[in-house]
């Protein structure tokens, strides 16, 4: 008997699949490869934009910045500029010119032109300077630093020329200095002496300050540095232009806040500023402010940190008075503050600049700061002298006046009226040469050093 046939689905069965196809290597891997190489080009440019300064803001920022030095024979480094505006003055710290007329001015293409200050206030710490020769535009500023934002120091710290540095603003309104109405802009761009007067920038090569100072009682960069933010700037610079600037008068006073712990001893709320002293024959005396005063108010405007009553008096220079509220011997009490700008002597515009320059009669050792052995040696080197700014110390002993050998006894009745080459004798017989200014650059307070090198980069040593 034949078997019945097996028993078929009218469903039609899927074919198997084949095998799948490895795949080699050689085959994806220079797609990947070319994948990858393309996503790390972009990845930059997926970056906040105000992480990186574009290539054309940097070349236009380094054409505008520049290097000032003292106009005198010895050119002595002094710190940095930047030009402003449409390239007419440009802008550097107060303290960096000091009290000079003039000084010299070096772009990044090695050109060196003189440049007269036009005006300063080392108040606020701004100079102007003439720049027209330079033919070029000035740096644009900017919108006023944000927190966090990038920033970009430029300038010529420990005299390395055109320098850049990044940071951060870690601060955007910092009052530093208690008798200056400014508040900085506190950034971590690394900056050190011989920065000051350069430019902050954004990420476009716009100004937002002018780098300033570091932290007190730092002598170099210890994370803290500090710039005239870009608004006061413009103001600053506007007024000493057009020689409307109204000086800081000195006040000649020492105030303290009142604290918890002052108002729990002198059993009243902690506010106000306590006067700790009057200087006589200033504007304070003259109001007849005393010490002990609590000062409350100042034009109605409350006082609770010393750096408040430097606002006050700012705002109130136009009208050349200053209401004050205190408490004096428990007892309410108010004083009339006059704000004379014959108190500010420092602010100097061009029309005051030629009374500045030094007499130039001859120095003897006495006046240099030196103070001579019978050997020759230099027995005491009187400190901020110019024997001392040019790095005399006590033990050297001069052989040598511009190249002519000078006996002992001829060293006291050396006089100099011009910079004089001294070869000395240091230690156990190291000699050197050193140059002594009789009239070094007015208005320094300290030399910058002997730069970026460790080495003196006047001295060569094979």
């Amino acid at each position: 008997m034949p078997t019945a046939p097996a028993f078929r689905s009218r469903r039609a069965r899927a074919p198997a699949p084949a095998p799948a196809r490895a795949l080699r290597p050689s085959s994806w891997a220079p797609a990947l490869l070319a994948a990858l190489t393309l996503l790390l080009l972009l990845l930059p440019a997926t970056g906040r934009a105000d992480e990186r300064m574009r290539t054309d803001a940097l070349e236009t920022a380094l054409d505008a910045v520049l290097v000032v030095r003292g106009a005198g024979p010895a050119a002595e480094f002094l710190g940095s500029a930047f030009l402003w505006g449409d390239g007419a003055v440009a802008v550097t710290a107060a303290h960096v010119v000091g009290r000079a007329g003039t000084v010299e001015l070096t772009d990044r293409h090695g050109r060196t032109l003189p440049a007269r200050v036009i005006a300063r206030d080392p108040v606020r710490d701004v100079a102007v300077l003439e720049a027209a020769g330079f033919a070029r535009a000035g740096l644009r500023p900017g919108a006023p630093g944000r927190l966090g934002q990038t920033v970009w120091a430029l300038g010529a710290p420990m005299g390395a020329a055109f320098t850049l540095t990044r940071g951060m603003v870690s601060a955007q309104a910092r009052q530093v200095a208690a008798a200056v109405p400014l508040k900085l802009l506190q950034n971590d761009a690394p900056v050190n002496p011989g920065s000051s007067g350069g430019p902050l920038l954004d990420h476009a090569g716009r100004v937002l300050g002018m780098n300033t100072r570091i932290a007190d009682g730092a002598p170099f960069f210890v994370g803290l540095a500090y710039a005239v933010a870009v608004p006061d700037l413009e103001r600053i610079v506007a007024g000493l232009c057009a020689g409307a600037l109204k000086p800081m008068p000195s006040l000649g006073l020492r105030l303290r806040p009142v604290d918890r712990q002052i108002a729990a001893a002198l059993d009243r709320a902690p506010g106000g500023l306590l006067v700790d002293r009057v200087l006589p024959g200033a504007a304070a005396a003259r109001a007849g402010l005393r010490a002990g005063d609590i000062i409350l108010t100042a034009d109605g405007a409350a006082l609770t940190k010393s750096g408040d009553l430097a606002f006050a008096v700012e705002a109130a220079l136009t009208r050349g008075v200053l209401l004050l509220a205190l408490w004096r011997e428990g007892a309410p009490a108010r004083a009339v503050l006059l704000l004379d700008a014959s108190d500010a002597p420092d602010l100097i515009a061009r029309s005051t600049l030629a009374a500045l320059a030094p007499p130039r009669a001859a120095r003897d050792p006495g006046a240099l700061g030196l103070v001579l052995d019978a050997q020759g040696r230099a027995a005491q080197v009187v400190e901020g002298s110019p024997a001392h700014l040019a790095g005399l110390t006590p033990g050297d002993r001069i052989e040598a006046v511009n190249g002519a050998a000078t006996a002992p006894d001829a060293l006291a009745a050396l006089t100099l009226d011009a910079p004089a080459l001294l070869r000395i004798r240091r230690g156990l017989g190291d000699t050197l040469h050193i140059l002594l200014d009789p009239y070094p650059a007015p208005g320094r307070a300290r030399r910058i050093g002997a730069g970026a090198n460790s080495l003196d980069p006047a001295v060569a040593v094979f």
